[in-house]
């Protein structure tokens, strides 16, 4: 189930663009809370097992990887065995337009340090990315 999610996730090594200038780096800083939060808000479904329903809600990239059934299989398979989420705290966010496998484009890479009831120390990496209609919406989920 790991491979699965992992071949969703456009998130492994980074080729990202740094912004240079101070207003590059506000505006940067703008898009990853806006994504942060897109991504604060699909977690909701997922952790109280609605995988399908966060299926739903992810970008269209994800959707078109994985079938619906597939994708809630999957991350039902890998969430069940850690239990609840006891906390889960912001670690990293970084802004990239380049991921190795997607196409160009505005993606957050975010970590989470979570704790579930079953796994006190998880790393859980989760890339929101800008669509067309200009909504931040989940293209990749993983945890480690």
């Amino acid at each position: 189930m790991r491979t699965l999610l992992t071949a969703v996730l456009l998130a492994g090594a980074i080729g990202c663009s740094t912004p240079t200038s101070a207003d590059d780096k506000s505006s940067t800083a703008a898009l990853e809370a806006k994504a942060v939060s897109a991504a604060e808000r699909w977690m909701k479904p997922v952790d109280a097992g609605n995988y399908a329903g966060a299926w739903t809600r992810a970008a269209a990239m994800l959707r078109d990887a994985i079938s619906q059934d597939a994708f809630a299989q999957a991350l039902g398979a890998a969430r069940a065995p850690l239990g609840k989420v006891v906390s889960r705290k912001l670690k990293s966010k970084t802004f990239a337009t380049e991921l190795p496998g997607a196409p160009d484009g505005k993606y957050v890479v975010i970590q989470f340090t979570t704790r579930f009831a079953n796994k006190k120390n998880a790393t859980e990496t989760i890339t929101p990315m800008l669509e067309a209609d200009g909504k931040w919406r989940v293209s990749g989920y993983y945890i480690k």
